[in-house]
């Protein structure tokens, strides 16, 4: 199957998820349709995936000039590959594990806060032109690589976790007084929050840890064909 039909087919099952998520007597099914979406999303050894999943068709052959770059020209975005990667396990980590299961970060928890060699821990979102660049150069891409498949696993283990009716709930304001605590997101940035706080769990599964990853993963994947032609 070639990329354009995985993600066609990806597309089409994500419709799926959407329409049974919020049904307990469909439970079952979202739940594991949830986990091989998610794995697509990830390095095939997270699920032991028979076929490359998007990541790995992202980070096979990838050249470390082609990660760091930026700016870059491409439909969307100008931002680098690594800016994609760590905003969009920023993201899941954020929800996730915050807003999702009143836990605490795997950035934190996990000491990725140091390890990935930069200052930057909110969501990535409201950045500069030259925090964009600082991160870039300077993130540790070992780090970044481990931090994104631990917050995978850490929201496989939250989502096989959830009982039949539990995708409707929504999370608390204390939950939402926590982002802005741990500087998760910048005060800047509270339309993130606003939108967040209208979201049940479901519909914070369906975006931030499916939806918005697959969306950073093709952006990443077309920097990295325009670059490595």
């Amino acid at each position: 199957m070639s990329l354009e039909q995985q993600r066609k087919s990806w597309s089409g099952d994500h419709k799926l998820l959407s329409e049974i998520i919020v049904k307990p007597e469909a439970h079952a099914e979202a739940a594991a349709l949830f986990l091989r979406l998610h794995s697509a999303l990830y390095a095939a050894d997270i699920s032991s995936g028979e076929q490359p999943s998007f990541e790995d068709s992202l980070w096979n052959n990838l050249l470390e000039s082609t990660l760091r770059s930026y700016p870059v020209h491409t439909p969307g975005s100008r931002n680098s590959i690594v800016w994609h990667i760590w905003h969009s396990a920023r993201i899941e980590d954020i929800t996730m594990n915050i807003l999702g299961a009143d836990r605490a970060q795997v950035l934190h928890s996990e000491h990725y806060a140091e390890s990935l060699q930069t200052p930057f821990i909110h969501s990535g979102n409201g950045m500069s032109d030259q925090e964009v660049a600082a991160f870039s150069a300077e993130v540790n891409i070992g780090a970044l690589a481990a931090y994104r498949r631990a917050v995978a696993i850490r929201t496989r283990s939250i989502i096989s976790a959830v009982q039949p009716g539990q995708f409707g709930r929504k999370a608390t304001p204390a939950q939402f007084s926590r982002v802005l605590e741990e500087k998760a997101v910048l005060e800047t940035e509270q339309w993130l929050l606003d939108y967040w706080g209208g979201k049940t769990l479901a519909g914070l599964v369906l975006m931030p840890s499916t939806r918005h990853n697959f969306v950073h993963l093709n952006k990443a994947m077309r920097v990295k064909q325009k670059l490595q032609k």
